[in-house]
């Protein structure tokens, strides 16, 4: 099978890419506690979490990553 080339992170999900950079760590696996399938903490502890399931994993990196830019944008001024 030939080898798919694939893109940084950073260019294909720039928002996760940026907050573990720079803001703390991004978790994914379904908790119990938390009921979600995608994490996102720092020093503080979760600043936001996503659904229970997905249909793919490349969906979850797109939730996860929308909502990550949004959350840099208005939350933390990081452009």
């Amino acid at each position: 099978m030939p080898k798919k080339a694939t893109k940084p992170v950073a260019e294909t999900h720039p928002g996760i890419a940026r907050w573990v950079e720079a803001y703390g760590t991004v978790e994914f696996g379904y908790c119990r506690e938390t009921r979600s399938a995608i994490r996102v903490l720092d020093e503080g502890g979760m600043v936001w979490s996503g659904r229970r399931s997905y249909k793919s994993f490349d969906d979850a990196l797109a939730d996860c990553d929308a909502n990550l830019v949004r959350l840099l944008r208005d939350d933390y001024g990081d452009e």
